[in-house]
C-alpha cells in the first residue's frame, strides 16, 4: 500500500515539533515544509532541520522569500523592536500575510506530493492574537484550497489540519513529551541568539516557559543570563 503523505509546516518551535510528531502518530508520512522569509534569526531553520531528522520526516523543504521586502513586523524589520512585556491587540511581532503565504505553498507541494493533508500548529487558546491562527480563518483557508486546485476540483478533498487549535500550551507539552519529542531541539524565541539561546522575555519565551511549569515538566530551554 502507498504510505498516506501530509505537508506539515514546521518553523522549528515547540508548536510545530508537536504537530509533526502527531502526524507521524497517525500513519502519515511527513514532508515537512519551512521557509527562510527573512526572519531576525537562523536558529530556528537550524532547529527546524534537527526536529525533522530526529522525527523521521521523509522530506525536509526549506523555501526561501524575502518578507523583508514588505516588512510591517518586528521579525522581518530592525527598525522595530520585539516587545519583552506583554501587549494588548495584534502585536508587532505579527507577520502581514505569512500564514497564507505558507499555507499556499504547502497547498502547492501537497498537489505535487499527492497529499490530502496539511498539517500547521496553530493555537487559538495560547495565540499571541495572531488573526491567521484562528479556527475561522483555517476552515476558510481549507475551503479556498478546494475550489483553487485541481485536486479538490477532481474530487481529492484537501484538508487543513490544526490539531494543536484548542489546546493549551501545557496539554501541547504533555502531548508532544508522550510522543517523543525533544524539545531541547526547537526553538521558540522571536530574538534567539545564533546558537539558539533564548532571551526568556519575550511573548514566545513567556508562553512556553509556562507551558512547562503548568504541565510540571523541566523546560530543557536555554535562557540568557542563566
Amino acid at each position: 500500500m502507498t504510505a498516506k503523505k501530509a505537508v506539515v509546516l514546521l518553523s522549528g518551535g515547540l508548536d510545530s515539533a508537536t504537530v509533526l510528531a502527531m502526524a507521524r502518530e497517525e500513519g502519515y508520512e511527513c514532508y515537512a515544509l519551512g521557509f527562510d522569509y527573512g526572519q531576525r534569526h537562523q536558529a530556528e531553520l537550524l532547529a527546524a532541520k534537527r526536529v525533522a531528522a530526529d522525527l523521521g520526516a521523509r522530506e525536509h523543504k526549506v523555501v526561501s522569500l524575502d518578507l523583508r521586502t514588505i516588512g510591517g513586523s518586528a521579525l522581518t524589520d530592525d527598525g522595530i523592536d520585539v516587545p519583552e512585556e506583554q501587549t494588548g491587540g495584534i502585536p508587532v511581532t505579527y507577520v502581514p500575510a505569512r500564514n497564507t503565504v505558507f499555507l499556499s505553498i504547502a497547498l502547492g507541494w501537497a498537489e505535487v506530493l499527492g497529499a490530502r493533508d496539511i498539517f500547521v500548529g496553530v493555537n487559538a487558546v495560547d495565540y499571541s492574537g495572531y488573526p491567521d491562527c484562528r479556527p475561522e480563518y483555517i476552515e476558510a483557508f481549507e475551503k479556498m484550497a478546494n475550489l483553487a486546485t485541481r485536486a479538490g476540483v477532481e474530487g481529492n478533498h484537501l484538508s487543513i489540519r490544526a490539531p494543536l487549535m484548542n489546546m493549551s500550551k501545557a496539554d501541547i507539552v504533555r502531548v508532544g513529551t508522550g510522543l517523543g519529542v525533544d524539545y531541547s531541539l526547537t526553538v521558540s524565541c522571536y530574538q534567539a541568539q545564533p546558537d539558539g539561546t533564548a532571551c526568556g522575555r519575550c511573548d514566545s519565551c513567556r508562553l512556553r516557559a509556562a507551558g512547562f511549569a503548568e504541565a510540571g515538566l523541566d523546560d530543557p530551554t536555554v535562557y540568557a543570563g542563566t
